[in-house]
């Protein structure tokens, strides 16, 4: 059996001035580092054979105030942009707040956790499923079924598009979920890459 540990990356700069991110490489706010070494602490006395990040700073960060806090230093991330959040569009560098009084709370919802909701020059969460799945199925998935316990450290959107993936969400429940900034969702899995079941780890706990 393995366990495929999935944590959002700390707090930003960004997240902190409630700003829509998407590919922008901003990094972690103290919070955010806190967050992370929060993490870590959880995980320690975990063994943790193989890691994955997305290519942006703020996963990376993460990953370091993590490896630290377990005193794991042999550990290397492998980084890949499937991982990467969704790209916002014209939304990016907006605040969502303010988004929201201009277009409502129904619309406003639809776009932030809608599954096949566009956004201009941007992606939907169905789009960002399109790239995570084919990488965990290819990369991560080939470690699990190893026996080898993986962490991945990414974002909101793709936590949530491999989370449908793996718990066979459908469209309409995906829209509910929610991943806290520093937040552990910890999967075991048999031989064949099957979960077998799920719990949360909160590092604020």
């Amino acid at each position: 059996m393995a366990k495929l540990f999935l944590v959002r990356h700390g707090k930003s700069e960004w997240n902190k001035k409630g700003l829509w991110t998407g590919w922008t490489d901003v990094g972690l706010a103290d919070e955010g580092h806190e967050e992370a070494k929060k993490a870590g602490e959880v995980l320690k006395g975990e063994s943790i054979h193989a890691v994955y990040t997305s290519e942006l700073k703020r996963t990376h960060q993460t990953f370091e105030g993590i490896r630290e806090a377990m005193g794991a230093f042999h550990l290397e991330r492998i980084s890949h942009h499937a991982l990467n959040e969704r790209r916002y569009g014209i939304h990016t560098g907006k605040n969502k707040w303010q988004v929201k009084e201009e277009v409502g709370e129904e619309v406003f919802h639809k776009i932030r956790r809608g599954w096949d909701v566009a956004i201009p020059e941007g992606e939907t969460l169905k789009d960002v499923h399109a790239r995570v799945v084919p990488y965990y199925e290819e990369n991560i998935k080939k470690d699990l079924k190893e026996g080898k316990n993986v962490l991945v450290v990414a974002h909101g959107n793709s936590l949530r598009a491999l989370m449908k993936h793996l718990e066979n969400l459908d469209e309409v429940r995906v829209c509910e979920v929610e991943v806290g900034t520093g937040e552990i969702h910890c999967y075991h899995l048999d031989e064949f890459g099957t979960v077998l079941h799920k719990e949360i780890k909160n590092s604020s706990q």
